[in-house]
């Protein structure tokens, strides 16, 4: 006799908690989004969601959800209090001003390295213009002198850098 009313009993729970567990399920919205994906929540769709394609709602979703007339015409409600407004621009102007002034130090920087770049080929070409003998290390270590093809080559490559850098 214990044995079978300790089963009944364990029956019972078991019944009982699979039932509690099932009605969250049946309180489920079902709808599809833009990208046509299906979704599910125990919440209405966002009032941009169709009523076409809404695909399943809870049995008493009326009382939970407004006809999509009214949610259409109903004024939208404020997004967060003033002064949270005000924190969240405030926070948006001095992030536009940080932006604003890595770009400035941004462009001095990029201006100080055209100028060096431009004093360092304008001193080459001085030495390139000299006549001087320029001697370079080659791949092997050996030192080598440059030859009139390899000057005039020189040149006309730091000319280039001259145009680009210099103003």
């Amino acid at each position: 006799m214990k044995n079978s009313t300790s089963f009944v009993l364990r029956a019972g729970l078991a019944l009982a908690l699979g039932l509690a567990s099932a009605l969250p399920a049946a309180a489920q919205w079902k709808w599809k989004d833009s990208a046509g994906k299906v979704q599910y929540s125990d919440r209405p769709p966002p009032a941009s969601v169709p009523e076409r394609d809404i695909l399943q709602r809870p049995s008493n979703a009326r009382s939970i959800a407004p006809p999509p007339a009214e949610a259409a015409a109903a004024p939208a409600p404020a997004a967060s209090p003033a002064g949270v407004d005000k924190d969240l621009e405030a926070r948006r102007r001095q992030e536009e001003q940080d932006r604003e002034a890595k770009a400035r130090a941004e462009k001095e920087r990029m201006a100080q390295v055209r100028a060096e770049n431009c004093t360092r080929a304008r001193s080459y070409m001085q030495t390139l213009d000299s006549g001087v003998r320029i001697a370079r290390t080659n791949a092997k270590g050996e030192r080598e002198f440059l030859g009139d093809e390899a000057r005039a080559a020189e040149a006309a490559r730091t000319r280039e850098i001259i145009a680009a850098n210099c103003d």
